[in-house]
């Protein structure tokens, strides 16, 4: 069995694109979120290997939710996603512990690299 991943994304679309590339990549996709709130809850009740989360959201943004989790979970290995265009946050997500970043739209191969290397 593949790697754990939760995928947190406030546009069902966009988890459905992840999920899609990650299972055919061979992970195992065991939760999803919809923003930054919901996902350190998520988080601590699933303990995913590996957590893919957009920056910009609701109620909680991604940079917020991986301080959050972080906290709780110093090991805690999580990518960014995001937009073209957000040099800024990307390095503030880095800064925050984020292992990787990958730009929408999602390149499937680019995703798969950003997830494995992550969970050496």
């Amino acid at each position: 069995m593949g790697a754990t991943v939760m995928i947190v994304d406030d546009a069902a679309f966009m988890r459905m694109m992840l999920k899609d590339i990650l299972n055919k990549g061979g992970f195992m996709v065991i939760g999803e979120a919809e923003n930054g709130a919901i996902s350190v809850e998520k988080y601590l009740e699933l303990k995913p290997d590996l957590t893919i989360m957009d920056i910009t959201m609701p109620e909680m943004d991604g940079l917020q939710a991986v301080k959050e989790i972080r906290e709780k979970d110093p090991k805690a290995k999580i990518i960014m996603c995001s937009a073209m265009g957000q040099q800024a946050m990307v390095i503030e997500a880095i800064q925050s512990g984020a292992k990787d970043f990958v730009v929408k739209p999602f390149q499937a191969d680019r995703v798969i690299e950003a997830v494995t290397k992550a969970l050496k």
